[in-house]
């Protein structure tokens, strides 16, 4: 098992970052469309204990090839920036794992598309991020919480307060806000 590290910006856009990334001589990875599917017990015992299962579906905008992850998160812990245990499982079919969670006894809770940027510069991932109703984020993934905020800097992204809750915290916020009962937030 895993420990997340990240950072995670709330920005304007997303240009910015991009022409940083580009000039500072950044790898772009990959474009994609994602869904994210989270799911729960009827007694909501993962929220409860802070942890998350989700089943993500990866669509490569450039190549059309798509994947899916189920990935377990266990409760954040103390830090400056975002850390907690994560562990992820490809699957080869989006239908057989939600089948599977649904045995389990695992129901869908909430899902939401994601626009998604992939790049690599000096051992971190920077996600450049678009979530319908929440708007443009950008996250830096990385060994070392020192190296994230370090990255952040060379950004130009000191000075954007850190996000700490996690996409689905946030849209669940804005939905229960706007008195919205959907579950399935698209672009």
């Amino acid at each position: 098992m895993a420990v997340e590290i990240e950072a995670k910006m709330k920005v304007a856009d997303l240009s910015h970052v991009r022409g940083k990334l580009k000039e500072l001589g950044a790898a772009e990875k990959e474009r994609v469309l994602e869904t994210n599917t989270f799911f729960d017990s009827d007694d909501r015992s993962l929220l409860a204990a802070d942890k998350g299962l989700r089943l993500r579906q990866k669509n490569n905008v450039v190549t059309n090839v798509e994947t899916y992850v189920i990935t377990y998160k266990g409760p954040r812990q103390r830090g400056e920036v975002k850390n907690r245990e994560e562990l992820e499982l490809s699957v080869a079919s989006g239908k057989d794992a939600i089948a599977l969670l649904e045995k389990l006894e695992y129901h869908r809770v909430l899902t939401f598309e994601k626009k998604r940027e992939s790049w690599l510069f000096e051992g971190c991932e920077i996600e450049l991020d678009e979530v319908p109703h929440l708007g443009t984020f950008i996250e830096i993934e990385g060994p070392r919480e020192e190296l994230i905020l370090k990255l952040r800097e060379k950004l130009g992204l000191s000075d954007r307060p850190m996000v700490r809750e996690s996409y689905i915290a946030l849209l669940m916020t804005y939905l229960q806000e706007h008195n919205d009962s959907r579950r399935v937030v698209t672009f």
